[in-house]
């Protein structure tokens, strides 16, 4: 991961593109489109990517639909492509802009396990990080209590706890999580 700048920098008035094609090494962050949902899941249909995670029968097709549509309707998500293969290998979004407050989430994110280890999650936290920080000042990763997974990895990147909230899960039910976040 790149070294920020420790300065806050006035944020430009320009509106902040929650879908830019995003491109590095080894990774292709592009705007999800309806089209991509079989590539998609088949990449989200191994069980041990959501085996920690707060929905763990995401694998199902039923239930990845409603991800998926989900993460068409925000208008923030990507298909994160392997660019060797062109392959989808995974998807992340920017959700719940506060313009006000100036920060923004980036999560909803997984990556096939053959991509789990370091690189392709750090160029992608890296290349959403950076396009994020042209427009805010802060950016946060909520995660379920129990992921330790993804909580090492957003530690890995150099995200900092920063407390604890509770969110609905599909049931309607409040899960704990936990909120973590990186100021440039």
């Amino acid at each position: 991961m790149k070294e920020r700048a420790s300065t806050r920098q006035a944020v430009p008035s320009v509106e902040f593109d929650l879908q830019p094609t995003l491109t590095g090494k080894l990774i292709e962050a592009r705007p999800l489109k309806p089209e991509d949902f079989d590539a998609l899941f088949k990449a989200a249909s191994d069980p041990l990517i959501w085996e920690q995670h707060p929905e763990p029968d995401r694998y199902q097709r039923e239930n990845f639909q409603r991800y998926f549509d989900s993460a068409i309707e925000s208008k923030g998500a990507f298909a994160v492509i392997y660019r060797k293969s062109g392959r989808i290998i995974g998807s992340s979004r920017y959700h719940d802009l506060k313009r006000v407050e100036r920060e923004v989430e980036i999560g909803f994110t997984f990556l096939e396990r053959a991509c789990w280890g370091g690189s392709y999650n750090r160029e992608l936290k890296s290349l959403m990080l950076d396009h994020a920080f042209r427009f805010v000042d802060r950016v946060v990763f909520v995660v379920g209590e129990n992921n330790l997974r993804s909580q090492k990895a957003l530690e890995k990147i150099g995200a900092k706890f920063l407390r604890k909230t509770q969110r609905p899960a599909r049931d309607g039910t409040m899960r704990p999580n936990l909120v973590f976040a990186i100021e440039p």
